[in-house]
Parts: structure tokens; sequence; C-alpha cells
């Protein structure tokens, strides 16, 4: 059985720095090619931020771009999102997600973090609360 649990969320004001992990485990990470961090505010929509597959090429969704790093460490089966300059519109529950592939968009041409459709697994989630 297939666990994601992720940690590092919590409270910072706006301009600081927060580190998130996901632990994976009961599968060989190597296994899923892509991983994800997605967040989701009450009410709307969630939202996919970050992808990695196996082979280390990253997507972002624009309003995280130069300010979150997607990493991965095979050997201790973890996914981090290192999460800097944070604003309150950074404020949501993020969730970590396994055989999340980014979808290609035929306006631009680019891969792009997908949507929370068609997701293989998901954590429970870790709150990031950003404070102005």
């Amino acid at each position: 059985q297939v666990e994601l649990v992720e940690s590092g969320g919590g409270s910072v004001q706006a301009g600081g720095s927060l580190s998130l992990s996901c632990a994976v485990s009961g599968y060989s990470y190597s296994s899923f090619y892509c991983m994800a961090w997605f967040r989701q505010v009450p009410g709307k929509e969630r939202e996919g931020v970050a992808t990695i597959d196996s082979d280390e090429s990253t997507t972002y969704v624009d309003s995280v771009k130069g300010r979150f790093t997607i990493s991965q460490d095979k050997a201790k089966k973890t996914l981090y999102l290192q999460m800097n300059s944070l604003k309150p519109e950074d404020t949501a529950m993020y969730y970590c997600a396994a055989d999340a592939c980014p979808d290609y968009s035929d306006d631009d041409g680019e891969y792009h973090p997908p949507r929370g459709e068609h997701i293989g697994y998901w954590g429970q989630g870790t709150q990031v609360t950003v404070s102005s």
C-alpha cells in the first residue's frame, strides 16, 4: 500500500522560507516516473505547483517560478519543495502526489504542472500559512 506523508508546513511571514518534505513508503519510489506538489485553498480547485520526473526534469506554475524548487532523493524515497520569498497568496494546503506527470500545452508548446485529475496517489497534506 502506497503511503505519502508530507511534513514541514507551518506559519511564516511574507518573504520567509519553508521546506516541505514528502516521504514515500509501501512502493518503490523509482517506479513513479513523475512526482508533484499541489496546493489548494478552500473553495478553489487543487493547483499543480511543481513536478519532477525520473530524469530530474522539472516544471513549475508561473506564480512560483524563481521562488520554489522541487527536488527528490530517490535513495531516501523523499520528495522536497523548497519555498523562498513566500507571499500571502502562497497560503494553502500543500499536497504531495505520485504518478503526477506534467501536461503538454498546445497553446505555448510547453509542459506545465497537471490539474488535480487522474493522479495516482496523494498525501494527506500540510498547511502553509504566509502572513503579511
